[in-house]
């Protein structure tokens, strides 16, 4: 079983006391209402924690892998919608720290871990999700300047990325694409860029999900990510593996909700002179989802670890994987304990049923995570 040091425990009690003073009591109705959880974002700005990827010599917490999942779990406990404007934000900065120019680093980090500014991830098109090396997105060099042409889907915090790290192909010809592929680092007040769209979602609401356009977008040589072209696609995946541990963390956050919401609820809801606690129906429910979140919760943990050793496709698929299905199987049974009261707006499992969905999309759907394990495991990265 895989133990949390003394300090990554304090940091998730404390994580824990902060989610429900802050976020809990707020959630739901900020939720239905649509409303951006703005005072909510600017409590984490004070705890730092948009500085979760950022060296510390950069102003950052530069925090462990373990803890950074502990973030995602313990604020998509309260609120799915709230560890989303930081997910993206973390991915982001943490590509920037980790293949940034020295010039790129000392421009942006600082800023981005106090939260003045806040970035994003612009990777998505209308016709490209999973398949990144299907971007239609270009930019072309001309003299010193790019000019980016295309369009990005599903772009979390996209009305408030300073600078959005784009990505593009700056070469159409390559073979194959991925070769061909840059990240550019494009300024909020860039002529040429324009958020046309707000995209209405079942769940996953509070955090805007955005259409994005580029209508020759002209940005300077040196928004280049690390300087040299055609590094776009590694830069991303190393990002991806810390999503996917974000993903699976905010999956462990939603199941253990739902586990608390129904252990409470069977407790206190009577039938047949009762509380349903009492019938064995129930108590199997809350075995199987019991079990099941804690398994979720240590895979998280180990793949987490793992991203200290660098590059960790099968451990971090496989945390994706199987931490999102049980977040989906979690809502369900917790509607399922909750009868009528699951369906209603009044309660908190309707919501956990519209945002778990989502897990098993994002950062690679789960049918292309389970063929990545494969390959890890067959090229022998990941022993089992």
């Amino acid at each position: 079983m895989f133990e949390l040091s003394e300090e990554q425990n304090d940091f998730k009690t404390s994580l824990r006391t902060f989610v429900d003073k802050e976020i809990v009591p707020v959630a739901r109705e900020m939720e239905a209402a649509g409303e951006y959880p703005a005072e909510i974002i600017d409590k984490l700005k004070e705890m730092g924690l948009f500085g979760l990827t950022i060296p510390e010599e950069h102003d950052g917490l530069g925090i462990d892998p373990v803890s950074f999942g502990i973030v995602f779990e313990e604020l998509a406990r309260g609120w799915m919608g709230i560890a989303g404007v930081l997910g993206s934000h973390t991915m982001a900065a943490k590509m920037i720290a980790e293949h940034g120019t020295d010039e790129q680093k000392s421009k942006h980090l600082s800023a981005l871990a106090s939260g003045k500014r806040r970035t994003a991830l612009a990777l998505t098109e209308p016709d490209a999700g999973t398949d990144l090396q299907g971007i239609k997105t270009t930019a072309k060099k001309i003299g010193e300047k790019y000019v980016i042409n295309g369009a990005k889907m599903w772009i979390t915090n996209a009305r408030h990325a300073d600078p959005l790290p784009v990505l593009v192909k700056t070469d159409t010809s390559t073979t194959p694409a991925h070769k061909g592929m840059s990240i550019l680092l494009v300024s909020a007040d860039t002529p040429g860029f324009e958020v046309t769209k707000d995209i209405p979602k079942l769940g996953y609401k509070g955090p805007e999900s955005c259409e994005i356009v580029f209508d020759n977008c002209e940005v300077n040589a040196d928004a280049l990510l690390g300087g040299v072209e055609g590094r776009g696609m590694q830069q991303v995946l190393s990002a991806l593996q810390w999503g996917r541990v974000n993903i699976a963390g905010r999956s462990v956050g939603i199941a253990q909700r739902a586990l608390e919401e129904s252990v409470a609820y069977a407790q206190e809801r009577e039938s047949f002179g009762q509380p349903i606690s009492q019938f064995q129906a129930i108590q199997l429910r809350v075995g199987r989802m019991a079990t099941r979140v804690q398994a979720a919760r240590q895979l998280m943990y180990w793949s987490a670890q793992s991203l200290l050793k660098g590059r960790a496709d099968g451990e971090t698929g496989m945390a994706k994987v199987f931490c999102s299905e049980v977040a989906l199987e979690s809502a369900i049974e917790a509607m399922s304990i909750h009868g009528g009261y699951g369906y209603s707006k009044e309660y908190e499992i309707e919501r956990l049923y519209r945002d778990a969905p989502l897990m098993s999309i994002g950062e690679g759907t789960n049918d292309i995570l389970n063929t990545v394990i494969a390959k890890s495991i067959f090229s022998g990265r990941t022993a089992i």
